[in-house]
């Protein structure tokens, strides 16, 4: 749960929490929807914690896109198509082929086809302040539709540390660069 105001963040819903186990098969119906991973929408049943950082990911793209929950579908399969929309058709039948899964005929004729929409799309008055290169390129390495392809826990820390570090150089230069104006206009000002 969010509250922008407060800037707090809660994570909630610990219910259907269990150890992972490689190897182990899990049921797929976990997680709430519009978190869900494809893993679990494609009835993938040998999944892990690769699944966490796909929610991580639809998380934080409802925070700096300011659309929550980013993926909106009305039930599971009206789910994938939201995805489907965004990361494209190519890349899930590329995932499908990889894992040797097939759509039944009714859900891949509710995918339908579509090219993969690039982030900025989503950027607007509203909410270009809270976006970043860096911030793209995080989103951008958590929703994958392959799960080996997402970054992993640590290497998301990693990646956030970075963000943090980025965005503390830019708020310094964005001080300095404010500051040698305020200087300038002193300089015009006695100028006059």
């Amino acid at each position: 749960m969010i509250d922008h105001e407060l800037r707090k963040l809660r994570l909630i819903d610990w219910g259907l929490a269990e150890f992972y186990h490689p190897g182990k098969e899990y049921n797929v119906r976990v997680a709430s929807r519009y978190f869900k991973g494809p893993e679990l929408l494609v009835d993938l049943q040998d999944y892990d914690y690769s699944l966490d950082m796909w929610s991580l990911g639809c998380m934080f793209a409802g925070m700096i896109f300011r659309k929550e929950p980013f993926f909106y579908g009305h039930d599971n399969q009206d789910q994938l198509v939201k995805i489907a929309k965004v990361l494209g058709t190519d890349e899930l039948n590329a995932y499908l082929d990889k894992y040797q899964l097939e759509l039944e005929p009714q859900l891949e004729a509710l995918v339908g086809r579509h090219s993969r929409k690039p982030w900025s799309k989503f950027i607007n008055a509203d909410n270009q302040h809270l976006v970043s290169p860096e911030a793209i390129d995080f989103l951008d390495k958590l929703l994958r539709y392959d799960h080996q392809d997402r970054l992993t826990a640590k290497e998301a820390m990693v990646r956030t540390c970075l963000l943090r570090a980025s965005k503390g150089s830019r708020n310094q230069q964005d001080e300095k660069s404010m500051k040698l104006k305020s200087e300038r206009s002193v300089w015009r000002d006695d100028d006059d």
